[in-house]
């Protein structure tokens, strides 16, 4: 007659410890560890009425590979609070083409339909090089999105792309980025977590941060 509710009771105590540790909130971000305060830093393009979130990124980065799938995710579910931009960082050498073919189908109105296909074209297909790519060599993947190969060179070779490259390099030079993926809180923070899931788990209390008003 007993054992039904003395093993009730020994559940509800088994379980006590787990709704115990489900309840822990997740540890403050600290300054240094976490992330790190841009002095005199700035928003890339600020919206009224969301927190900014900047992903520096470069198509031949293999970790920025990785990391495509986990934030776009992030981004998508944080939507209604989050402008998140991605940036491509010119950083020379064999960065430089595709920062610029970034920037170029921004301008001819592909650039999201084709950001993850050219990760995997780069790193799963190997349909690209690398290495000191050209634009005739980028323009042929374009082509498969409706772009013509002539329209993506004089993209790739015009002024907006160029002014576009211009700006992105002023930003990183303003936010002190030198690796990629690195996230950039409203100009404020550069996310320094040791994996994907911990950068995004920082970036999440930052943005509540910001949404709250707080300054550090």
């Amino acid at each position: 007659m007993t054992r039904r509710p003395l093993l009730r009771s020994l559940l509800l105590f088994a379980l006590l410890p787990l709704a115990a540790a489900a309840a822990t909130p997740e540890p403050a971000p600290v300054e240094g560890t976490d992330y790190e305060v841009i002095e005199g830093g700035a928003p890339f393009a600020p919206v009224k009425g969301k927190v900014e979130v900047v992903e520096v990124f470069g198509y031949t980065c293999i970790h920025c590979a990785h990391f495509q799938p986990k934030v776009s995710a992030w981004a998508k579910k944080n939507a209604k609070a989050v402008n998140f931009i991605p940036v491509a960082a010119p950083f020379g050498g064999s960065w430089q083409p595709y920062a610029k073919a970034y920037y170029a189908a921004q301008v001819l109105g592909v650039a999201e339909k084709t950001h993850d296909a050219m990760f995997l074209a780069l790193h799963t297909d190997g349909a690209l090089p690398l290495r000191n790519a050209t634009a005739g060599e980028i323009a042929p993947f374009y082509a498969r999105y409706g772009v013509d190969p002539a329209a993506f060179q004089a993209a790739y070779d015009g002024a907006d792309v160029a002014a576009r490259v211009a700006k992105a390099e002023q930003f990183i030079r303003r936010s002190g980025v030198e690796g990629t993926p690195m996230l950039v809180i409203n100009g404020r923070y550069r996310v320094t977590g040791h994996d994907a899931d911990d950068v995004l788990r920082i970036a999440d209390q930052l943005v509540a941060r910001e949404r709250d008003g707080k300054t550090r």
